[in-house]
């Protein structure tokens, strides 16, 4: 067993890793909400958990349940939903509707995303699939040869969201509220509004010509031709009003009904504002496709590092088998830094994407397996790999180390020049959160539109943005990949929503936005905890740097401070990103403690509240 706290760093190969994987994919009927069970207790306290005066901050200890997002108002909502006698999904879909209030640009009901909960009862892991799907009539070729940017702003690039039906499969299976009860904070907020901050404006800002575009989208979000200003109060009637409906008539509105009609009105007929110059390409979805749509229930990955159980998220997402992957390599070694952490994530991302996707036949069991590991932990020698690192061969048939090693591996050996395009930055597109309850329940949870701003088109009357998923395929032409677009599949996600359990309780649950630096995000913040002696907090704050199989490494100026002369003298090259994730995460300190942490400075800095903050 693994003590709950880690004061020196985690060195040697200690327990063997294993892969579990459990029945297919459970496909489940968008429902009709079960008779709810009220919410118990007594009302919230006056004042927020921190005491006194309503302020953000990254860090909260306490006891009977937590919650971490990237916003005050959603962790509020969270927190309400706790008090009051909800459990932690409950509090999870309260937040996740209340983030599509105050960022708009990364999560809503027209997105998708993904669940790993922690059932404390049954003490089993599941996961929930909520990711959007491609139309009927979306083909391998139907992006191939248009223009990147084009495809962003486009109602070609809205899939079938999937957020709703994962609401409502979430609660339906493990909660206790209705849908009507979980969304009532978020209309709230809506109705009453919230505070325009830096984030917001500038996310706003950065949107301004594209939104300008669409006459739904200004009206909603530059009123008087303008971002709001910081400071002041953003409301949205309209999202409160859809909401409203949505609680009243379920998901078979969006599915079956009125509002899916309203959604696929504006996905063929996107309302492009008179005299715009821009390209809308008019999309492919049809009511059939929002009929067929349904939330799964998938088996989690599972790895086994340090004695400790790691659960993460299967495909269509590569966030449970990339970190896994990268993890079991990192055991495989002999002493873990920050030099092989890039190149087992190098390496994991090479097999990503050769293997990983929507499509029958990923061997996830091999990917994950300690053999494979092995295998590829061969490669990891003295000085950075040349660019790019092939794909291994997980077939079960696996060599050891050589005694003599290739160039790899050879400390007089330089990493290859560089080639080929680079890969640009990635920014905050997306959201995570986290929340666990007195009971002990836990869900990590990744909702997304995509990039921020979606596709940047405001359903009219309705206050939401739809998603721009779909530009998450691969464009082609690309013979072979397993992410090439096609009729009803899902495409492939980095979202890496992890639950950590030690001997069979909960340790640590994390995740990030980012695209796909969500999946360097979530493996660094784990190695700075368990192999660099940093706590939850430090791990968070810690300058970041993300290798995805690329010529070059991106990384902050605290980590090319820090580590840049050491590693580009072993090889390794850099590029700048200035912001990479904005992660979330609590830990189990023992005896009933909790540690809530957000980022303290990253996308404005998160919010971490308790139930019953420790004194």
């Amino acid at each position: 067993m693994i003590a709950h706290r880690f004061a020196v760093p985690l060195a040697g190969v200690l327990a063997g890793s294993s892969v579990l994987l459990a029945s297919p994919a459970t496909a489940v009927t968008p429902p009709v909400t079960s008779p709810a069970v009220p919410l118990a207790g007594p009302p919230p306290p006056a004042t927020p958990a921190g005491g006194g005066q309503r302020e953000k901050v990254p860090v909260a200890e306490g006891y009977g349940g937590a919650v971490s997002t990237v916003d005050l108002d959603a962790s509020e909502a969270a927190l309400k939903v706790l008090r009051r006698g909800g459990n932690a999904v409950d509090a999870a879909v309260a937040a996740a509707a209340t983030l599509g209030v105050t960022e708009p640009y990364s999560a809503g009901l027209a997105g998708g995303g993904f669940i790993v909960y922690y059932d404390a009862r049954r003490e089993r892991v599941h996961t929930i699939d909520g990711r959007e799907t491609a139309p009927r009539a979306m083909t391998a070729t139907s992006l191939e040869g248009i223009p990147f940017e084009e495809a962003v702003t486009s109602g070609l690039s809205a899939g079938v969201p999937g957020s709703v039906a994962q609401w409502e499969l979430a609660l339906r299976r493990f909660g206790t509220i209705s849908l009507k009860q979980a969304l009532q904070p978020a209309i709230e907020v809506a109705r009453e509004g919230f505070t325009v901050d830096q984030t917001f404006h500038d996310q706003t800002a950065a949107n301004a010509a594209r939104f300008a575009d669409f006459t739904s989208t200004a009206k909603l979000f530059l009123p008087g031709g303008a971002p709001p200003p910081v400071g002041s109060t953003f409301r949205n009637p309209e999202l409160a009003e859809t909401y409203r409906l949505l609680g009243r008539y379920g998901g078979r509105w969006l599915y079956r009904g009125g509002l899916g009609t309203e959604i696929v009105a504006t996905v063929k007929n996107p309302p492009v504002t008179p005299g715009s110059t821009r390209n809308v390409r008019p999309g492919l979805m049809e009511m059939r496709d929002l009929a067929a749509y349904r939330a799964l229930e998938r088996p989690p990955t599972k790895i086994t590092y340090r004695g400790m159980d790691v659960y993460g998220m299967a495909p269509p997402s590569s966030g449970g088998s990339t970190v896994g992957e990268a993890l079991n390599i990192l055991e495989a070694l002999p002493d873990v830094g920050v030099h092989e952490y890039l190149e087992a994530s190098r390496l994991a991302f090479a097999d990503r994407g050769k293997y990983v996707g929507d499509v029958p036949g990923v061997p996830l069991r091999e990917l994950l397996s300690d053999g494979f590991a092995k295998e590829r932990a061969c490669l990891i020698g003295e000085r950075a790999m040349p660019h790019p690192a092939p794909p291994g061969n997980p077939d079960g048939a696996y060599e050891p180390c050589p005694a003599a090693s290739g160039p790899s591996a050879s400390p007089d050996s330089p990493a290859s020049p560089e080639t080929g395009a680079e890969t640009p930055p990635e920014g905050p597109e997306t959201t995570h959160l986290v929340v666990t309850d007195r009971w002990g329940n836990v869900v990590a949870y990744n909702i997304t539109i995509e990039s921020t701003g979606g596709n940047g088109i405001v359903v009219p009357g309705r206050g939401f943005l739809l998603n721009n998923e779909l530009t998450d395929f691969t464009f082609g032409p690309a013979p072979g990949d397993p992410n090439l677009p096609g009729p009803g599949k899902r495409p492939r996600s980095s979202m890496a929503p992890t639950i950590v359990l030690d001997d069979g309780r909960p340790l640590l649950a994390l995740g990030s936005p980012g695209g796909s630096t969500i999946i360097t995000t979530v493996l660094q913040i784990l190695v700075n905890r368990w192999e660099l002696g940093m706590s939850l907090p430090e791990a968070l704050a810690a300058p970041r740097a993300t290798q995805r199989n690329t010529a070059q490494t991106q990384a902050e100026q605290g980590f090319l401070d820090r580590y840049g002369a050491e590693l580009t003298a072993r090889g390794h090259s850099f590029t700048l990103n200035p912001e990479i994730g904005a992660a979330t995460a609590v830990e189990f300190l023992g005896r009933g403690r909790l540690q809530a942490v957000a980022e303290p400075s990253r996308r404005g800095g998160g919010s971490a509240l308790v139930v019953v903050p420790a004194r």
